[in-house]
């Protein structure tokens, strides 16, 4: 919690200086010009590397795969996403890292590494075994195609009454 903290007062610190030293080397409104086309050059590419990996987790899903590294990658798309929103050139920085495939990848893989070790660590207490593993799962029981008929037995026959 005091890290968190510590962010919320240190960022926007450090955000402001470096905004008063680009806006006086290079002037108030190109650096405002800056600030904005940041913004919109990062939702663009938000946009691109989110529809991307949207189609991958689809076509893990179709293959009957857990999409794990894919659902990191569009928290890691959050984050980036929401940093590149926030007026300032660190945040913009580290928001484009996590745009850029490369660097997006090494975040992931210390997030799913760092998480499995958390999992792990919860296993003994829990008795169980969520980790960021690539496990398959049964289509049927998970993700039906509502475009197909259903199977013989999946339709439960009753009535429904509103009670308010």
């Amino acid at each position: 919690m005091p890290i968190l903290f510590l962010l919320f007062i240190l960022i926007p610190i450090i955000e402001i200086t470096v905004l008063i030293n680009v806006g006086q080397i290079i002037g108030t409104w190109y650096t405002v010009g800056l600030v904005l086309m940041s913004a919109f050059i990062g939702v663009n590419m938000l946009r691109y590397q989110g529809l991307s990996t949207l189609a991958r987790a689809q076509q893990r899903i179709k293959t009957g795969e857990m999409p794990a590294q894919e659902m990191v990658e569009g928290l890691v798309l959050a984050v980036g996403g929401a940093l590149l929103i926030t007026p300032g050139f660190v945040t913009d920085i580290i928001g484009f890292c996590c745009l850029i495939p490369m660097t997006r990848q090494a975040f992931v893989k210390g997030l799913m590494k760092r998480f499995k070790v958390a999992s792990m660590s919860n296993q003994q207490s829990f008795g169980q075994t969520d980790t960021f593993d690539e496990p398959k799962f049964d289509k049927n029981s998970s993700f039906k195609d509502p475009s197909k008929p259903p199977r013989q037995g999946d339709i439960i026959d009753g009535e429904f009454r509103r009670d308010d």
